[in-house]
Parts: structure tokens; sequence; C-alpha cells
């Protein structure tokens, strides 16, 4: 076979050759990324000594010298001096289902797993007969709602006894779930033309995000009841729901108007040039691109809501970190915060890294960003 060099080609039409072999490899790799240069080299050189004084004692702590099975810190203590993970075993069932009724946990369950070909359905666009599982979908809030709160048929339970990740995703869900059609509108809103809709949306936008949400829940728990009629009960998880979704609503409102006006001029005036009403323009051609412009902030945004669910152990629901503080409360536990806390970091970082590693691989589909 003729070598590639050996030929002729016309100007301009010269295959790619492949780089040299001494150019390429896991070697080279390494060297460019640890010692290309005298500042890589020092801090490769100090990360090794940090994970060398870092590591085999957190090793030690977390899995060698750790306890499962015990019955109390002391008896922990007797065994090993590592970390006491019996508390998270006694503790695990009430740190997913709180108070909810024994007997009837399988409909939390049932729920969470339906949960799953419900996401699949709507961020995945190869799951398996999509077209016709949507309306699945668009049915599967009134599901769970039936199958967790109860009624017609099954054994109602009451909000006040939800807890831990139970609650946490509840309230995380929906409140990702809503606030980012709310937070279209608004942003719609907040760039109209028309005056008084402008003004009621930017007045919505700028006044919630002026506001800490530990304030809107604190509205919610009490205040809230002051402007009802006497004796109309408005449910507390309820009133929780709505305020983080308006939360949520006012900062995805910001970060969709960003990246509308990223959008160049030439594209609202191609779509008026079409004849597409307004309507039409947002959904077709506007609001598509915007979106995936707008898909970190937006991911972001999602993030800090999941995390911010923390905050309603001020008004006295208790989720995930709640119920699991409440065993140190326990005399039989009290003094192990280290394995409590990082428990409930291991949940939450599992939560939030799926949904950042699920928004590299949309934006990557979409080839969101310029390529270099």
């Amino acid at each position: 076979m003729t070598d590639v060099t050996e030929q002729n080609y016309p100007p301009g039409k010269h295959p790619s050759l492949p780089p040299p072999r001494n150019m390429t490899g896991w070697h080279v790799w390494i060297w460019k990324n640890f010692f290309g240069s005298i500042t890589n080299t020092v801090l490769t050189f100090l990360s090794i000594f940090l994970i060398w004084q870092i590591v085999p004692g957190a090793l030690d702590f977390l899995v060698f010298d750790s306890v499962v099975n015990a019955g109390s810190r002391a008896e922990c203590r007797e065994i090993a001096d590592g970390a006491c993970w019996a508390v998270i075993v006694e503790r695990f069932e009430q740190s997913i289902f709180a108070f909810y009724p024994e007997e009837e946990r399988w409909r939390v369950i049932l729920a969470f797993i339906l949960l799953f070909p419900t996401v699949g359905i709507l961020l995945f666009d190869g799951f398996p007969a999509r077209a016709k599982l949507m309306k699945f979908t668009i049915a599967y809030p009134f599901i769970a709602g039936w199958l967790i709160v109860g009624g017609w048929g099954l054994e109602p339970v009451s909000t006040d006894k939800f807890g831990g990740v139970m609650l946490t995703l509840i309230i995380g869900v929906t409140g990702i779930t809503l606030s980012l059609p709310i937070g279209i509108l608004l942003a719609l809103g907040r760039i109209s033309k028309l005056p008084a809709m402008r003004i009621v949306c930017v007045a919505f936008i700028e006044f919630i995000r002026g506001v800490p949400l530990i304030t809107l829940l604190f509205v919610a728990s009490t205040m809230l009841n002051y402007f009802l009629p006497p004796g109309v009960q408005f449910d507390l998880l309820l009133r929780v729901l709505i305020m983080v979704t308006l939360f949520a609503s006012a900062y995805m409102a910001e970060v969709i108007r960003g990246g509308l006006q990223a959008i160049p001029k030439g594209q609202y005036e191609a779509a008026d040039a079409m004849g597409l009403k307004y309507w039409q323009s947002m959904r077709l051609i506007i609001l598509p691109q915007a979106l995936k412009i707008s898909i970190p902030g937006i991911v972001n945004t999602f993030i800090g809501l999941y995390k911010d669910t923390t905050l309603v152990i001020i008004i006295g629901l208790l989720d995930v970190l709640g119920i699991m503080k409440t065993a140190l409360a326990d005399p039989k536990w009290n003094g192990l915060p280290e394995e409590v806390y990082i428990y409930t970091a291991i949940f939450f970082f599992v939560s939030c890294f799926a949904m950042s590693r699920y928004s590299l691989y949309l934006e990557k589909k979409l080839h969101t960003g310029h390529k270099r």
C-alpha cells in the first residue's frame, strides 16, 4: 500500500495524518496535566502529600474501624473507635419514611418506583414508546398524590406524618416541576410590551428575590392563616409547596430572561417576517433557543432549590436532615454528628450530582455553546 505522504493530492485535499506516537497516549496526558509546568508539578506533589495525609486516616475512620452492628454509641466505642454507622442502620427506615404508617409504606415505595419511568419519559428521547407513555407522565402527579395522601379506597394519611427523604423529594420534585413553566411565563411577562403585565411580573420577581426563603416559609406557616376566613384549614405542606414554587419561579424567570435577551434581534424579525403570531414564534423559534442557552442556569436553580428544602425544619417539618438530627437527641446515639451529617451529605450529593450530569448530557446533545 502506498503511503499517503508519497501520493500526489490537489492543494487542500491532502488527508489529515495521525499525530506522532510520542504525542499521544496516557503517559502524554499525565505529563501535560500533572507535570506540564512548574506550577502543575508543585500542585501535583502537594496534592499527593495531602492525599497521603488525609485518605488513610479517613479510610480507617469511615471503613476499616467503623461499626455497623451495635445498639448504642457506647457499644460502638467498645467495639472500635471508627464511625458508628449503627445509628444510620437503626434510623434508616425512619430517614426515608419518617412517621408514615409502616403498613402503608408500600404506597410511597410504589410512587417512588413510578417516578423513574416518568422522569425517563420526560428527559430522554430514546425512552421506549415515549410518545404513547406521555399521557402517563401527565397523570403521574395525580397518581402519586393519591398513593401518598390516600383517599378513594386508600387509607388517608395526614401530611404531618410526612418527613425524611420522602418529604425532601415531594418538595424538591414539586418545586422543580412547577417552577420552570411559571418562570417561563414570568420571564415573558417581564419583557412584554403590555405595561400592566410587565409591572406585575417585575414587582412579583423583585419582591420574591428580595425576601429570604426562610421568611416566606414563616409567612406560609403562621401569617397566612390570618388572611383566611375563620374555620378554613390550609394544609401546612401545601402552603410550603406554594411558597417554594413561587420562590424558585422568580429566580427561574431571571435565568430564562437572560436566555431571551441573548437571542439575536434577527430571530424575532425572522419570526415576524414568516407571519408567525406571538405564541407561535415563542414556541417554535425563540423559547427553544433561549432555554438551550439557559440550561446551566436552570439546572443550577434546580440544585439550589433542592438543597433549600432543608430549610423546612425551621417551621417544624422534618426532612431527611431534620429526621437524622433527631437521632442526636436520643441518649443512645448522642454524640455522633459526623455519621449523621455524612449520611445526609451523601444523599444530597448523589441527587445533585445526577442533576448536574444530566445537564452536561443535555448540553452535549443540543450542542449548547461555541465550539473551539
